[in-house]
């Protein structure tokens, strides 16, 4: 942990003008107050314990589920790509808003909801209307990714919870599993994040599973795949989604795993797949298609599995910084599924 926690340090020491004018083009693009800072430490002395709750919680449900990493890990990406890191995704719709959960990307797909639910009861108990539910979905992510063998990394906190969710807002800006990296770049650049942002952070589908509709051009034989179609794996997808047993609409059975080697490891496994034809998502494929850089990005992360960590921690604290709409308006939850 202290490797890459230091690798960071070194990152964000070199960095530092880049990821604060990334972070101030991110709250731009999305309507945020730009005066709006996070900060690193911001519970040191209001919830000293704030991160080592979320941390035993997260621990302790991955020990039960390992696939839940994967879950909360999700979580936050699907929370920060739309109208920013507000914790939306976790709202149940109202009389007034439909909420993002029962968006088509998110739909019997999310999952990870009652984690959260316990950790911030337990915060709530220790210090109350302190820690943001979106702060507890970026350690969560952060933890998650940690205990399941990858790189740590320190977070800054001081998001605001939303008050508002949108179904329509998630189902336009979350990337689809059909998409082509020009649309993964479009989806990406809409929020303030680049071409290798795109590749560092879909290495987060080296831990989780799929569900099977969601790579049914794969078994078709296409996808992204191109002329160097692996025939074996897409045979073993079709095998796996034409059994009997498994329902259309059993999420946690009618899947495979992501990352057929080390499914529940994070690490770089998942783009030694891509370059043998076998990425489970059409859109995991295609980063090691016909698109150049993407491929060479590819490439470079299969021999230097460091370099990978290094860009996916940097890659992280900027999707993280994704204020959006809420900057400082927002409130702090006493329940992350309803507003104050």
């Amino acid at each position: 942990m202290a490797k890459w926690v230091a690798a960071f340090l070194i990152i964000i020491t070199l960095e530092l003008g880049i990821t604060t004018s990334a972070a101030t083009l991110n709250e731009t693009c999305l309507g945020a107050d730009i005066s709006f800072q996070l900060q690193f430490n911001l519970y040191q002395n209001s919830c000293p314990e704030a991160e080592s709750i979320v941390f035993s919680w997260v621990e302790s449900a991955v020990a039960v589920d390992p696939r839940m990493a994967a879950s909360l890990l999700r979580l936050h990406f699907h929370d920060c790509f739309v109208n920013g890191c507000d914790a939306s995704v976790l709202l149940d719709d109202t009389a007034t808003f439909q909420g993002e959960k029962t968006a088509p990307p998110n739909l019997n797909s999310l999952r990870g909801f009652e984690v959260i639910d316990a950790i911030k009861s337990e915060l709530e108990s220790v210090c109350p209307e302190t820690v943001s539910c979106a702060d507890v979905l970026a350690i969560a992510a952060r933890d998650s990714v940690f205990l399941t063998g990858g790189p740590s990394w320190e977070v800054q906190m001081g998001r605001k919870d939303g008050v508002s969710a949108s179904k329509a807002a998630a189902t336009a800006s979350l990337p689809g599993p059909n998409s082509t990296v020009a649309v993964l770049l479009a989806n990406f650049q809409n929020v303030g994040l680049g071409l290798n942002d795109v590749v560092a952070l879909s290495g987060a589908h080296t831990i989780g599973k799929a569900r099977c509709s969601s790579f049914s051009s794969r078994i078709s034989g296409g996808g992204g795949g191109g002329p160097d179609i692996n025939l074996d794996f897409v045979q073993s997808l079709q095998q796996l989604c034409s059994s009997p047993e498994l329902s259309t609409t059993a999420t946690t059975v009618a899947a495979a795993e992501l990352d057929k080697g080390t499914p529940f490891t994070f690490d770089n496994q998942y783009y030694t797949n891509l370059l043998s034809g076998e990425g489970l998502l059409p859109s995991d494929q295609a980063l090691a298609g016909q698109d150049e850089e993407t491929r060479m990005i590819v490439e470079t992360y299969v021999e230097d599995s460091d370099r990978f960590f290094e860009d996916f921690m940097a890659s992280m604290v900027r999707m993280g910084s994704l204020v959006g709409v809420v900057g400082n308006t927002g409130e702090i939850r006493r329940n992350c599924r309803f507003v104050n």
